[in-house]
């Protein structure tokens, strides 16, 4: 189960104000069978009677090539018919089911499995867990609200709008403190800041530019160490600490060779996040209040790419529940590499005031202008939404209207937006129509 449905879950919860409640199945492989031919020879610990003789396995063990594959399937056999689940498409651990509150609001139950972690969410969740608790020993015959999920910190709090008023349960992914306990494990530990000059407001020195570093490079223990360092802060990437993407991203390219001060901006980042620990990812489900005029509404581009629509993917349940607009920010730096000329974009892109997706890299290809880059980085976005879209509709949620997507570049603006502007650079003649017959199709505007 990816990071993006875990989100895209934890929204639904916020949206439909639903309970969330998790369990952790003990010994879990060893209630399936094992899929494998194995025999062995009894010793002393299968009793006095047995030892000596060839004995067969019969339960998957951890360790076994198969014993993955035939827990999940067993499990998947159990919910499929037994908790009348329906598999989702958006991932192979994701599941669904038609429900309804009390009050008679239709909406989709979802259950999320990860190995023996299970993620239930619905107006009665607790009615799923002692579902399960029957059939599998949970691990402690513990289950609840759950405190961290897939190495984050899970909390849930209420939000108060400008009325004063609570609009329901947000959920938020804390990484400071699993950061923190993989760096006790490799031996290090941040350092306490005890004065206010020494506190970091970037993750790496201003103006820094690593491509110009000319310090030696790192021997094998400390090459070793970089790239264990850089594997803890893309996990704290993955769990919420966006705020240090695109130095994490920009240290990540020089991982096969990395330099002493590769290293030495590698431990500023680590200082920053001492110096900046609470940066939690909320859940927020309120639709936030942008200024809607500056959107072509009147564009008709049928004349140019036909009478095109956004396609449903098939077996698409129906629609229920509260729904989501998308909102997506794009951006990029323009030849940001002085070495090699490459930029780098990034990108942000938001359901309700929820962020799901965040994407910084460098670009594959070298741009002559800014607007080659914005360009780029606009086809990138377009791709990110119909995938965001797609997910969505295939657990049943409901969207309004095209994603409104944010660029800072005029040129890219008008050109992909006004019908009869044209292109004077054939270069980028494949993003300027994937981003144009995009719009046409009412994906995005």
């Amino acid at each position: 189960m990816s990071r993006d449905s875990m989100r895209i879950a934890l929204l639904v919860v916020a949206l439909n104000d639903l309970d969330i409640f998790a369990c952790d199945i003990g010994n879990a492989y060893l209630n399936a069978p094992c899929k494998e031919h194995i025999w062995f020879v009894a010793g002393h610990e299968c009793s006095h009677e047995m030892k000596g003789r060839v004995m067969k396995l019969v339960r998957a063990l951890c360790g076994l090539k198969s014993s993955g594959a035939s827990w999940r399937k067993m499990f998947k056999d159990f919910i499929v018919p037994r908790l009348e689940f329906t598999p989702s498409r958006v991932g192979r651990d994701m599941y669904y089911r038609k429900s309804s509150k009390p009050d008679g609001t239709l909406y989709y139950e979802i259950l999320l499995v990860y190995v023996d972690n299970v993620l239930a969410i619905s107006h009665d969740a607790e009615k799923i867990m002692e579902t399960i608790g029957k059939r599998f020993k949970i691990k402690n015959d513990e289950y609840g609200p759950p405190m961290t999920y897939l190495g984050g910190e899970v909390q849930q709090f209420t939000i108060p709008n400008s009325n004063n008023e609570n609009h329901g349960v947000s959920s938020a992914l804390n990484a400071v403190g699993n950061v923190e306990n993989m760096l006790k494990e490799e031996g290090c530990e941040f350092k306490t800041v005890s004065s206010r000059k020494a506190k970091m407001h970037n993750p790496i020195p201003s103006g820094y530019k690593p491509e110009l570093d000319k310090m030696e490079e790192c021997d094998a223990e400390h090459h070793s160490h970089f790239q264990k360092l850089i594997g803890i802060l893309r996990w704290a990437v993955e769990l919420g600490r966006i705020d240090i993407h695109i130095e994490v991203a920009i240290m990540s390219q020089y991982s096969a060779n990395p330099r002493v001060g590769h290293l030495e901006a590698v431990y500023c980042i680590f200082h920053y996040l001492k110096c900046n620990p609470v940066k939690p990812r909320v859940m927020d489900p309120v639709t936030p209040t942008i200024d809607r005029n500056g959107f072509n509404g009147t564009a008709d581009c049928a004349e140019f790419y036909g009478n095109v629509v956004e396609e449903d993917p098939p077996g698409m349940p129906e629609l229920l529940g509260k729904p989501v607009e998308i909102f997506a920010f794009c951006d990029s730096d323009h030849a940001s590499n002085v070495v090699t000329k490459r930029s780098h974009s990034g990108i942000l892109i938001f359901a309700q005031n929820s962020l799901i997706f965040s994407f910084s890299k460098k670009q594959n290809t070298v741009e002559a202008s800014t607007y080659g880059t914005e360009l780029v980085a606009m086809r990138i976005v377009r791709d990110m939404i119909a995938e965001l879209q797609l997910k969505l509709k295939l657990i049943g949620v409901p969207m309004v209207g095209p994603a409104n997507v944010f660029c800072d570049n005029q040129g890219v603006i008008k050109n992909t937006s006004i019908p009869e502007s044209t292109l004077s650079k054939k270069d980028n003649s494949v993003n300027y129509h994937i981003v144009r017959e995009a719009a046409a199709a009412g994906i995005l505007r």
